[in-house]
């Protein structure tokens, strides 16, 4: 019947009963008219019975949509995550107690996955806080909402002061090739991933530095060659030498035993010569700690105390290997005044958590650059292209960078910049 096709529940139980009601009514009236009951009589029943009749529609209906409001209740809990509000049913038994019953379930199956979640993204905020390359994520609306401390090592400050930017202000682009930070000097590979957090999505951006990667691999190749050059060299040098000392020991001509010494100079030369390059495939043990800039500064100044060498610094402190350190200083001062410098100023302040170095001279600096760190080159005719190769090897197993720069052109020498962290990861 058209009657009962209502659109909710409530219209059609009300429907329902009340033509029920009706037909109830009617089949009254006849009765009552059958047995002969005058008109008044009949009215005031029929208005008792149909009163009673829709205060019990009613209160039928009520407890059969109360059923489903408890369930909605229940529902919009959910919903906001609140899995500790249960619905009861109104019925012990039946299909309605069992209804609810299994939206209890529900909600607390819901409650153990959200704590897992919640233990997961725990997770990855301690292992985003760990490591040491820097991880930034953004929230639902793309915002920033969270980074670890490498942060300041890409954008120069605490990424706190970056909250709630937007990737594009950070200077990131996205193209179908996937996020890039074209701005920064260094190249940058930006890795993506998403994860779900307080029930939203957030995406998770890892930036790895590619020319830290590419040095690690020329590096490993240098190393590799080194070692076997070594090898071999050594091999071959000791037997030379002892041959050379005893020939020495028994000629009886000066001008024999003269270059015999200098066949076995030269391989003692050469030996020394190996030894230093095999440094650089050594992970060094250093012994970090707190160094006042005072008494270092006093010191290098006392070795070279025949130049002009001037210090200004804003800070109290470095964190470093006290005899690795002042190794790479000495080996940049002595590069600068062999470059025919005739001053070169040093000036150490701190900035975004990390100690700022610069050290600048005016000297005729460099024609090439690019090969600066590359192990074996040298723009000096009697150098051994060791010495900056070492000085990164230190600076980089400290954690920090060194970068190497042609002053401009109305300036004449070049600037050395260092970063270091400021204390021990």
């Amino acid at each position: 019947m058209p009657i009962f096709k209502s659109k909710s529940l409530s219209a059609y139980i009300f429907s329902v009963l009340a033509c029920f009601a009706v037909l109830l009514l009617l089949a009254i009236c006849w009765i009552l008219v059958a047995a002969d009951w005058q008109a008044w009589n009949i009215g005031l029943t029929l208005v008792v019975v149909a009163l009673f009749l829709l205060i019990a529609i009613m209160r039928f209906k009520h407890k059969v949509i109360s059923s489903f409001d408890r369930a909605l209740l229940h529902i919009e809990a959910v919903k906001v995550e609140d899995y500790n509000q249960y619905a009861k049913s109104e019925f012990k038994e039946g299909v309605t107690a069992h209804f609810h019953n299994e939206l209890t379930m529900l909600s607390e199956q819901m409650q153990t996955h959200k704590s897992q979640y919640d233990q997961h993204a725990l997770l990855l905020y301690q292992l985003i806080d760990q490591l040491d390359t820097p991880m930034l994520v953004f929230n639902q609306k793309q915002k920033l909402s969270y980074a670890n401390a490498a942060f300041s090592t890409l954008f120069g400050q605490p990424w706190q002061m970056y909250r709630l930017a937007s990737p594009k202000l950070l200077g990131l682009i996205y193209t179908d090739k996937g996020w890039h930070l074209p701005s920064k000097d260094q190249q940058w590979h930006v890795s993506q991933s998403e994860f779900i957090d307080s029930g939203e999505r957030h995406q998770l951006l890892v930036f790895t530095n590619i020319d830290s990667a590419i040095r690690a691999s020329q590096l490993n190749a240098w190393q590799q060659i080194i070692r076997v050059m070594g090898h071999e060299i050594r091999n071959s040098l000791t037997p030379v030498s002892s041959l050379a000392e005893s020939l020495a020991s028994k000629s009886v001509s000066a001008r024999e035993q003269q270059a015999l010494a200098v066949i076995s100079e030269r391989c003692h030369h050469l030996q020394d010569f190996v030894n230093r390059y095999s440094s650089l495939s050594q992970t060094l043990a250093l012994d970090l700690q707190q160094i006042n800039i005072a008494i270092f500064a006093e010191r290098l100044k006392a070795l070279f105390s025949q130049n002009n060498l001037t210090f200004t610094s804003k800070a109290q402190w470095l964190w470093a290997d006290p005899t690795f350190i002042e190794q790479v200083f000495i080996n940049l001062l002595k590069n600068a005044f062999e470059a025919q410098a005739t001053e070169v100023k040093i000036d150490i302040k701190e900035k975004a958590q990390q100690s700022l170095i610069k050290v600048v001279d005016n000297g005729h600096g460099l024609a090439n650059t690019d090969n600066l760190f590359v192990p074996l080159f040298t723009t000096k005719q009697q150098g051994q292209g060791i010495g900056l190769t070492f000085c990164r090897n230190i600076i980089e197993q400290h954690g920090g960078s060194i970068e190497i720069k042609n002053n401009p052109r109305t300036q004449k020498g070049m600037t050395v910049t260092i970063t270091l962290p400021l204390t021990h990861a």
